[in-house]
Order: structure tokens, then C-alpha cells, then sequence
């Protein structure tokens, strides 16, 4: 918009008269001249868009996937690791994590492998190594 308003001025000052894209579309006929477009000048897709263009991030009224937070209750061999309370998903991702590195057990030079010790390896099936990705796959088999 700051270039627009220069541009104008500089119009002025020099006495030319220029029409603008906007004038140009709404003189030949005007079925484009911004229509469907929100307040920050991006064009709506089918949602609900707040200040600035963007699209909301609520859906459905914002509400949390029960899913997630549905409280689950880790085995006797994972419980060693997070505790023996029933805990949501999340939470429990958040304890093996905060293990994980307070334990220093992520491999140093490629991040995405897990080293298992005592604790950890009856949860990994016995592997000395697993990827975050087998960890979480691994992990699911110790909720219930």
C-alpha cells in the first residue's frame, strides 16, 4: 500500500494522470475488481479468515480431539520411564522425551536416533538403537 500512495503522489507532482490496475478492471467491466477477496488482500478459500488474510486455526468451535487427551495407562515397563498413573498421549510423549534428554540418550550426530538404556530397552523390544519414529510405534504397543 505504501508503494501505491508514493506513486500517487509522484502522479501528482508531475501531473500525469495513470489508471491503476483496480481502475483499469472496474472500468471494463468490474466483475474482478476485488471481489471475494478478505480485508489483507488474499483471497478467501472457502474459510474464515481473520485480520491479516489468514485463515483461522479453530475448527469446529476449537475444541480439543478427545483422542489425545483420552488418559491411557502405560505398561509395567514404560511405567519404569513415565510414572504408573493414567496419562493423556501427550503428556506421556513429553515424560519420554524429558528422559530421553535428560539422560543424554539421543544420538549426537544424527538427532533422529534413540539410544535405549536399562529402562528404556524392554519398551524398544530389546533393541540397543531405534529412530523416533519406530519409538513411537514402539511406545503405542505399551498403552492400553
Amino acid at each position: 500500500m505504501a508503494k501505491s500512495a508514493s506513486r500517487k503522489t509522484a502522479r501528482k507532482s508531475t501531473g500525469a494522470k495513470k489508471k491503476t490496475g483496480g481502475a483499469r478492471k472496474a472500468a471494463a467491466g468490474g466483475a474482478r475488481s476485488g471481489a471475494g477477496r478478505s480485508a489483507g488482500g488474499r483471497k478467501a478459500a472457502g474459510g474464515r479468515t481473520s485480520a491479516g488474510g489468514r485463515k483461522s486455526s479453530r475448527r469446529g468451535g476449537g475444541t480439543a480431539n478427545a483422542a489425545f487427551m483420552a488418559p491411557v495407562t502405560p505398561s509395567d515397563k514404560l511405567a519404569e520411564v513415565v510414572g504408573a498413573e493414567p496419562l493423556p498421549r501427550t503428556e506421556i510423549t513429553k515424560r519420554l522425551w524429558a528422559y530421553i534428554k535428560k539422560n543424554g540418550l539421543q544420538d549426537q550426530k544424527n538427532r533422529r536416533m534413540i539410544k535405549s538404556d536399562d529402562a528404556l530397552r524392554p519398551v524398544f523390544g530389546g533393541k540397543a538403537q531405534v529412530n523416533m519414529f519406530e519409538m513411537t510405534k514402539l511406545v503405542n504397543k505399551h498403552l492400553s
